[in-house]
């Protein structure tokens, strides 16, 4: 790289709108959407679509409700001039979806387009060409009057021709390609030109198209440009003003808002943001966002990960696992402070009040996803999210000491693995740890127990193996079944807490009991638990396996 780059390189001007009022505005609607994946978004796969994923996709974009498709370029492409006249005369496209089909300046190919659409109820007629002083000077040799000429020429064409099909409605959309880096005069007195060739009235829309072709300035600066042109262009009142954004910055999205704020109407753009080079507006990022704005976005992403799975299959094109919304990771945390408080923020969010959870901007429900891959365990990971696994996925609720706990043993063990661990994997790793240490071979094994009535309280009788495996008895009593447990098993044990809960509800219900347990001689205390349908039993189990975590350590 340069050690200077303003030797070669040079900041796009800035517009001259010291009253700008976009700042001071803000999103209250969606605007107008139009997909142009079948055709902007196809041209830049490694393989365009073929007629069965494009009809495909078609029907998919339906489905979520655009209400604007652009079909695909007729006049450059038997594949598509073939589809787009199938869509018309197999009835294919619904009464409210307007089909749009573009071509460049030249008369034979505005003839071609012109057939291959005649016939529908209605139809948007694209027209563009570039107008930056690059393009005028070293591409097309052209001055700015040969090109408003060029214009004149090419839309009053359009009209003629459109004109011999009255059974359709003919919607004339202009685009001065390369508009964002265009000068303003000349992007002005071009679209006016246009306007003023289709004659825009009241039963003649037009559709005013300003892309930023290549991305050469910060969104503000784009968004300057839409209000000066929102505010300038002729018959405004019988103008859509739309944009359509790239990604050559990283900002297409943010280019977008700022412009519907500075005056547009209508957007253009492809799920997903597949394009050329860095790709087009991302229509399901727009859209969402405004979703999260509390602003109905007027697209159906109930089912987003169907459509992702969907637009992966037509476009041969692999969605991030972190792009916004739809990645398979994009409501994962794997952090352990994020774990946290998202659980926390699931425990407090109350049905039908405002969404509150920390870290998810939107509720995954509302997109058709699940919450089952909002919290995932690595190294990384901390205890509040291992204990809303254990809770969700296990109905285990463990007290705070022995998260601190269970989550240094998980930790340890994603270090050694160096992956992910499954909730199943965690689940395994729970009861090897604290359900099963009395009833492995070469440790006390519980074979059963017996409750009795004794005078000084609560008695037990515990039947089990010692580590050689031979059968033993112990008796103990109490002020109730765990400590005469404790008193059975002859061991310097201190039960310093007990929780128990209920799994499930019903005949199959089962009860946990867990317990907190500490010994002289080892430092810290050691959590145990109990599975069982008795909640006794569950007791004395839980009180059996802290005992052996703390003779293993002691040992």
């Amino acid at each position: 790289m340069l050690a200077n780059p303003c030797e070669k390189y040079r900041a796009f001007p800035v517009v001259n709108l010291p009253d700008r009022q976009w700042p001071s505005r803000t999103l209250t609607k969606a605007p107008t959407w139009l997909s142009t994946d079948l055709r902007d978004g196809n041209q830049a796969l490694f393989e365009p679509m073929n007629r069965e994923r494009k009809l495909r996709l078609f029907q998919e974009l339906v489905r979520i409700g655009f209400k604007e498709i652009e079909v695909g370029f007729p006049s450059a492409s038997q594949t598509d001039f073939d589809i787009v006249r199938h869509l018309i005369d197999a009835h294919l496209i619904p009464d409210d979806v307007t089909p749009m089909v573009i071509t460049q300046l030249r008369e034979d190919l505005i003839a071609t387009t012109v057939q291959s659409v005649a016939g529908a109820r209605r139809v948007i007629v694209h027209l563009y060409n570039a107008i930056a002083p690059a393009f005028r000077e070293i591409v097309f040799g052209m001055e700015v009057p040969q090109i408003i000429t060029m214009v004149e020429h090419h839309v009053q064409l359009l009209k003629r021709l459109t004109q011999e099909h009255p059974q359709t409605e003919w919607v004339l959309q202009y685009s001065p390609e390369t508009f964002c880096m265009a000068e303003l005069e000349v992007s002005l007195q071009v679209c006016n030109a246009a306007i003023a060739a289709w004659n825009a009235g009241p039963q003649r829309p037009v559709i005013i198209n300003l892309p930023t072709t290549v991305e050469v300035s910060t969104p503000n600066v784009f968004a300057d440009q839409i209000e000066w042109m929102s505010r300038h262009l002729a018959r405004r009142e019988h103008v859509v003003l739309s944009v359509h954004p790239h990604n050559d910055r990283g900002t297409g999205v943010a280019c977008a808002e700022q412009a519907v704020l500075a005056g547009a109407q209508r957007v253009e753009g492809c799920l997903f943001g597949n394009g050329e080079r860095s790709g087009n507006l991302d229509v399901v990022t727009l859209a969402l966002n405004l979703y999260t704005q509390g602003i109905a976005p007027g697209l159906d992403f109930s089912d987003i990960s169907g459509l992702a799975r969907i637009a992966e299959e037509c476009t041969a094109l692999p969605i991030h696992p972190r792009h916004p919304y739809a990645g398979d990771l994009v409501f994962t945390a794997f952090s352990g402070s994020h774990q946290d408080a998202i659980a926390k923020g699931f425990a407090a969010q109350k049905p039908g009040a405002l969404w509150r959870v920390p870290y998810l901007p939107v509720d995954p429900k509302d997109l058709g996803r699940t919450y089952d891959s909002i919290v995932r365990v690595n190294s990384q990971s901390g205890k509040g999210g291992i204990a809303y696994l254990m809770q969700r996925d296990h109905g285990i609720v463990m007290p705070r000491r022995m998260q601190i706990e269970f989550s240094s043993i998980v930790q340890a063990m994603a270090d050694a693995s160096e992956t992910e661990l499954s909730s199943h994997q965690i689940w395994d790793v729970f009861q090897s740890t604290y359900l099963a240490p009395c009833t492995n071979a070469g440790s006390m094994q519980y074979i059963s127990h017996r409750l009795f009535e004794d005078a000084s309280g609560q008695g037990i009788e515990l039947q089990w193996l010692n580590e050689q495996g031979q059968p033993q008895t112990s008796i103990g009593t109490g002020n109730g079944p765990i400590a005469a447990t404790v008193a059975a098993l002859n061991l310097p044990i201190r039960i310093d807490s007990y929780e128990e809960r209920s799994l499930g509800t019903g005949a199959q219900a089962c009860a946990v009991a867990i317990v907190e347990a500490s010994c002289a001689g080892v430092a810290g205390s050691r959590f145990g638990a109990g599975k069982d349908a008795n909640i006794v039993k569950a007791s004395v189990l839980a009180v059996l396996n802290a005992a052996m975590r703390l003779s293993h350590c002691a040992s």
